[in-house]
């Protein structure tokens, strides 16, 4: 068995992660994936569902009034979960399965904690509050892993709309001659895209775009992709200046890069340790007014990132690439 170090595991960790586990939660988790992946055969799958274990048992010290002990159980039911991905990255022995697996015990892991602590203080004050407390932290979480992909799955589309329109403006025709003298960079693409699309001519430079960039970044920074005109490195007219990512002031960007932490003030990260290990170890008093104010924050950006998604798509779908005339509204 090979023998891990440390920098061996510190290079599994995400580029960007929340601050909450770059700085409270990776120390640990880094430190016990060495220990693992050196002294134990464990999978990364054997760790996630040793996680929800975890979990459960954190939920049921909630329900039995139990705090301390369920913010602790969940604070280490968090840092086992992060373990599986360094194990996985480490040892090459992630599978699809365990994408599957490790998302859903973290969505079952935060409802059970949710209805674990929200019957737990109902039954001691019987305050509904605190069902209501739990309910809202439940639909947070399931809102906010709902929505997230189907928001990435927007920016695709629109990403894709535009490199066809980009394709049709920069592609030139190829001749019979031409695709005869390179068959091999055409034929299979036309042949396939032709059958998909009705053999329609006008589609093959867009879709022979839409593929080669796809496929990859294979060509040269400075060769077109097999003649569509559209040059590696040159993609960014697909997202319209107006709607790309805000740029934070240089030194602060710097700082947190170097730590690598996302920008995000509260993320689902941040939110489910506010609400299932700090306000369960300050107390009883801090569980709703620490809930609700990490709902509102998680709420504002969720928002925010919603925003940012509609005005990507109104922009880019009214933006004109370089190439094309302005649109004239009459």
């Amino acid at each position: 068995m090979r023998a891990y170090s440390l920098d061996d595991v510190h290079a599994t960790r995400k580029r960007r992660d929340s601050w909450w586990t770059v700085f409270l939660v990776d120390p640990v988790a880094c430190r016990l994936t060495l220990l693992v992946a050196n002294h134990t055969a464990v999978t990364p799958n054997g760790l996630t569902r040793f996680s929800l274990i975890l979990g459960m048992c954190s939920a049921i010290c909630f329900a039995l009034g139990q705090l301390a002990a369920g913010a602790l159980l969940f604070y280490v039911s968090f840092a086992v979960d992060c373990m599986d991905g360094k194990i996985a990255r480490l040892k090459g022995t992630g599978t699809a399965f365990g994408l599957w697996l490790d998302y859903v015990g973290d969505r079952i892991r935060v409802v059970c904690c949710a209805a674990g602590l929200a019957s737990g203080q109902y039954e001691a004050t019987g305050d509904v509050a605190y069902i209501l407390l739990g309910a809202g932290v439940a639909v947070l979480d399931l809102f906010r892993y709902v929505n997230a992909p189907q928001m990435k799955r927007v920016r695709e589309v629109v990403k894709e709309n535009r490199l066809m329109r980009l394709a049709q403006i920069e592609a030139p025709r190829r001749d019979e001659a031409s695709e005869r003298a390179e068959p091999a960079a055409y034929t299979a693409v036309y042949a396939a895209e032709a059958a998909r699309a009705g053999a329609a001519a006008h589609v093959r430079p867009i879709a022979h775009a839409r593929s080669a960039v796809r496929a990859g970044a294979g060509a040269g920074a400075g060769a077109d992709l097999a003649g569509t005109g559209v040059i590696p490195g040159r993609v960014e007219p697909l997202i319209p200046r107006a709607a790309r990512r805000p740029r934070l002031p240089r030194k602060l960007g710097r700082l947190l890069a170097r730590h690598r932490v996302r920008s995000h003030l509260i993320s689902g990260i941040e939110f489910h340790a506010a609400v299932f290990v700090v306000a369960p170890l300050v107390g009883r008093a801090a569980l709703v007014p620490v809930a609700v104010a990490a709902g509102v924050l998680l709420l504002l950006n969720e928002v925010f990132l919603i925003y940012r998604m509609w005005l990507f798509a109104r922009v880019a779908s009214v933006v004109p690439l370089p190439q094309e005339a302005p649109r004239v509204s009459v």
